[in-house]
């Protein structure tokens, strides 16, 4: 009798798993579609894609790569997109850890600083929307449009309240006996942080980093609004116009964006292993 339950349950145990992978397998398609698709279209001739957006090309065609890159003066602004993003980002780390470490540690007994903490949590509700017109004025009047500054401080700011929100709740799981040992051992506030805590905070930093890094990358809204000078425009903003009020490139724009899309992937792969930590790390008891 106990033989026939163990073969009825090993016989749900395997249904159950072949059932999920067949629903895995489904969504992984799905998300793999818009690629394939890109891919696809990136190889064919303006006819080909007008006359189906799925078929197959009837030969592999780097002319859309080529062209495409020489329009959009792909390199220079590659080169803007990475120094808007990876100074951004630097910068995002720094007030972000700083500022989620002060509110963890403080906020049970500082008013103000827990009212901060409801202030970058009452940020994030803020549209984008809401904030276009005030940003485009107070950058004209400051002389700040087409700057690649400039640029970097609306990202860092416009960034900063959720990276916050994501080191307060790490930086409350640290001990606060590794600090205390080290003011003990003559350290000052900002020297162990910096050599104690900081070191601790490495999985939500890689976390941090690597989704900032796409998003800012990505970002189209703020450059198109601030970075309006041919020579200053970002990846995001150049494959904009691709797509006239009339014509449409679709070949050249998705070579563009496939090639745009390689230095974040490769982040991605090199990091793999450090976002994952990020993610499920269950972070130090005390």
């Amino acid at each position: 009798m106990e033989a026939v339950i163990e073969i009825k349950r090993r016989k749900k145990i395997k249904v159950s798993t072949i059932v999920a992978a067949i629903i895995t397998i489904v969504f992984v398609l799905i998300f793999l579609f818009p690629i394939v698709l890109a891919i696809l279209t990136s190889f064919k001739t303006p006819l080909e894609t007008a006359e189906s957006i799925l078929s197959l090309p009837k030969q592999i065609n780097f002319n859309n790569y080529i062209e495409g890159m020489k329009r959009s003066n792909f390199f220079r602004a590659m080169i803007n997109s990475c120094i808007t993003t990876f100074p951004s980002v630097a910068l995002i780390v720094i007030c972000a850890s700083m500022g989620g470490y002060t509110i963890a540690r403080n906020s049970a007994v500082s008013r103000i600083v827990k009212s901060m903490d409801t202030v970058y949590l009452a940020s994030l509700m803020i549209p984008f929307q809401i904030l276009m017109i005030p940003l485009y004025k107070i950058y004209k009047t400051l002389q700040l449009q087409n700057s690649l500054f400039g640029m970097i401080l609306v990202l860092t700011g416009t960034s900063i309240a959720y990276s916050t929100f994501l080191y307060v709740g790490f930086a409350k799981s640290i001990p606060k006996e590794l600090e205390e040992a080290a003011l003990i051992d003559g350290c000052g506030p900002y020297r162990a942080f910096i050599k104690i805590v900081f070191p601790l905070l490495k999985p939500i930093t890689a976390t941090v980093s690597a989704l900032h890094i796409m998003w800012l990358w990505n970002d189209f809204n703020m450059a198109l609004i601030i970075l309006q000078k041919e020579e200053m425009r970002t990846l995001t903003v150049k494959q904009y116009y691709f797509f006239g009020e009339h014509t449409a490139d679709y070949g050249m724009a998705f070579a563009a964006s496939i090639v745009s899309m390689l230095p974040i992937l490769l982040f991605f792969i090199a990091m793999q292993k450090h976002l994952v930590e990020g993610i499920s790390a269950g972070a130090v008891k005390a």
